[in-house]
């Protein structure tokens, strides 16, 4: 079973990197990879058990369930429910840290999922470099243009 961890410190405010992320539905404003997004049943983003349906940019459809969220830790956790990527049983979990010497943020972001043997290397570095890497960079881009 992959076990994805990947970890970055944001030149931002743990406070302002929450703002942005703790929107379950706000990752096609910010994330490369994602060209739309909607929950389903018109429910909250922040409602533990919504399910956010989005499009990547190359047309493939995923959902995924919001499965804790925490504004007093600042984390949140979510599973795939749906995906035309041969993994499965997929768990991710984030989490912000202050980092006190410059008012930076830490952000943790891991996951365990299953997949098929002969997937497994490349299922694993497309989590950890396509989606959380890049999710990184996108996030310093996004905060710097808000500032």
């Amino acid at each position: 079973m992959p076990h994805i961890v990947k970890s970055t410190i944001l030149n931002a405010p743990t406070d302002a990197v929450w703002s942005v992320l703790r929107d379950f539905n706000g990752h096609d404003r910010w994330h490369p990879a994602v060209a739309t997004s909607s929950i389903e049943r018109a429910q909250s983003a922040d409602k533990i058990g919504c399910v956010r349906r989005f499009k990547l940019k190359d047309g493939s459809e995923l959902r995924e369930q919001l499965l804790a969220l925490s504004d007093l830790e600042q984390t949140f956790s979510y599973c795939l429910l749906d995906t035309p990527i041969p993994m499965f049983n997929y768990v991710a979990h984030v989490r912000l840290l202050p980092v006190t010497d410059g008012d930076r943020t830490f952000w943790h972001w891991e996951s365990r999922f299953t997949t098929k043997p002969e997937d497994r290397d490349r299922i694993s570095h497309m989590v950890a470099e396509d989606i959380y890497q890049a999710g990184f960079e996108a996030i310093r881009r996004h905060l710097k243009e808000a500032a």
